[in-house]
């Protein structure tokens, strides 16, 4: 498995964050889904990284840089097929890394609620996440966590 910067331009990748954005569609209410789409991702605050098994995708991240020495993870997704195989872990440290590369102090990160997220709660409280308030423009609801880890 290599994780790699970039792979937004393939269509693994837009067939693969299409499936993330209706799972968290029907998974939580709408004004509870900050997952951004492909577009989204493209901005240039972000860093986009995606981890590969030859020609095969097997997820995907992202690295927001905000201010004050915080970055936000978005757009965790492992497909389905790759799961089990520390694809996320392997996403996390890549993120972990190139934070701490570039100076980021902090991580943040929103994610939902319910049986679907359960691996990801397990993840990141495995990589020293704890619960934290609402940061930027998040609403907290019944619906969604929000998590740091100081780097």
């Amino acid at each position: 498995m290599i994780v790699r910067d970039g792979g937004l331009d393939q269509p693994a990748t837009a067939a693969l964050l299409k499936a993330h954005l209706a799972d968290m569609h029907a998974s939580s209410p709408p004004d509870s889904v900050y997952a951004l789409d492909l577009s989204g991702l493209a901005a240039p605050d972000i860093a986009f990284f995606t981890a590969w098994d030859g020609d095969t995708l097997l997820g995907c991240g992202a690295l927001r840089t905000l201010s004050g020495g915080d970055g936000e993870i978005k757009s965790m997704r492992t497909d389905p097929a790759a799961r089990g195989r520390g694809v996320a872990q392997a996403i996390l440290d890549h993120i972990i890394a190139t934070a701490r590369a570039a100076g980021i102090t902090r991580l943040l990160l929103e994610t939902g609620t319910g049986p679907m997220f359960d691996a990801a709660h397990r993840l990141y409280a495995r990589n020293g996440f704890v619960p934290c308030p609402p940061f930027g423009d998040y609403v907290a609801t019944d619906f969604n966590r929000f998590l740091s880890r100081p780097l």
